[in-house]
């Protein structure tokens, strides 16, 4: 095949074609409205997981860094605060660093956000849209709800919340992982995050939509913690056959505890050498203003496609990749 011809088929297009139209009547009957916010803007995320495409904006007699948005986030909760209600939004984003079988670098993002909703009520419409979609192709699809501490626990014996070095570097030798000992230090996150990834999420049922919930505080810096056990925040993640599709929060409201969060994470880049950021200031003063109680989630619509159309890889479901784009 020459290198001009799309990725994928043309079948899966035109599901992706379908299943947008899907998603947009499935938000269309609820009434929330479909926003547009820019991709280009003057401020980024400071999570030190993700990295980031910069641009020169020449605008006489000055020169602005912008930045194309890793996700909608910010702009969306700017939305909230001004009063728009319930708002989705489908768009692209872009993260850079990242290709595979699961990435590219710029990729389709549903994200949604319910006032007056809190997690177990947007766990329940999250479900309700994955069924709705997926169903008619995977019918013997199931669904499962479990805390972030169980799964960890059943999978492979350590407690997430208490941290112990020596037995989360024990567990990694044992299970033939010894590069997580220089990997992961004694970050507590870090280690967190590479178990989960190479140790429970391959043992995932199939046909399973997993609504993981009650992260740990120290994975989260955009979520509200709970109120009952400062250690858990409000947050979940959903996966399908094992598959990460999106991250779900109470939307932290506090203007105070956000900046000194983002602090928190540009110091940590600022310590391993990662790209310096600014805190986006907007947000902030969106966030001063006041944010309505809300819960959002952010969903991945091309790891979606691969679940539907049983892909292997994310270039089977793109137009054109970032290998011919």
């Amino acid at each position: 095949m020459s290198g001009w011809q799309p990725s994928c088929p043309l079948e899966h297009l035109r599901l992706r074609a379908q299943m947008l139209a899907a998603i947009r009547r499935f938000f269309d009957e609820r009434g929330l409205l479909e926003v547009e916010t820019p991709l280009l803007c003057r401020a980024t995320g400071t999570d030190p997981q993700l990295d980031f495409f910069s641009s020169q904006f020449n605008l006489p007699p000055h020169q602005h860094n912008l930045f194309l948005q890793t996700s909608p986030e910010f702009a969306m909760k700017r939305l909230l605060a001004a009063g728009s209600g319930s708002i989705y939004q489908i768009c692209k984003a872009f993260r850079n660093g990242e290709a595979g079988r699961f990435h590219n670098p710029e990729f389709t993002m549903l994200e949604w956000y319910r006032l007056g909703y809190d997690l177990p009520q947007l766990m329940a419409e999250v479900a309700d849209l994955l069924q709705h979609l997926l169903l008619p192709l995977q019918p013997s699809l199931m669904l499962t709800q479990i805390s972030y501490q169980q799964l960890f626990q059943d999978s492979t014996g350590l407690e997430p919340f208490s941290f112990d070095v020596d037995s989360y570097q024990a567990y990694a030798v044992a299970n033939g992982f010894t590069e997580a000992i220089n990997l992961c230090g004694d970050d507590h996150a870090v280690w967190l995050d590479f178990i989960f990834s190479h140790c429970v999420q391959p043992n995932m049922a199939n046909h399973t939509i997993y609504l993981v919930h009650g992260y740990p505080a120290i994975q989260s810096s955009l979520a509200r913690l709970a109120l009952d056990d400062p250690r858990i925040s409000e947050r979940f993640e959903v996966f399908v056959n094992g598959v990460e599709l999106g991250n779900g929060y109470f939307e932290l409201s506090d203007p105070l505890e956000q900046s000194a969060r983002f602090d928190r994470e540009i110091a940590y880049r600022a310590s391993q050498g990662l790209p310096a950021v600014c805190k986006d200031e907007l947000l902030l003063d969106a966030l001063q203003s006041g944010l309505p109680d809300c819960s959002g989630v952010a969903i991945g619509l091309d790891r979606l496609l691969m679940i539907a159309t049983d892909s292997k890889s994310i270039d089977r479901v793109l137009a054109f990749s970032i290998k011919n784009a």
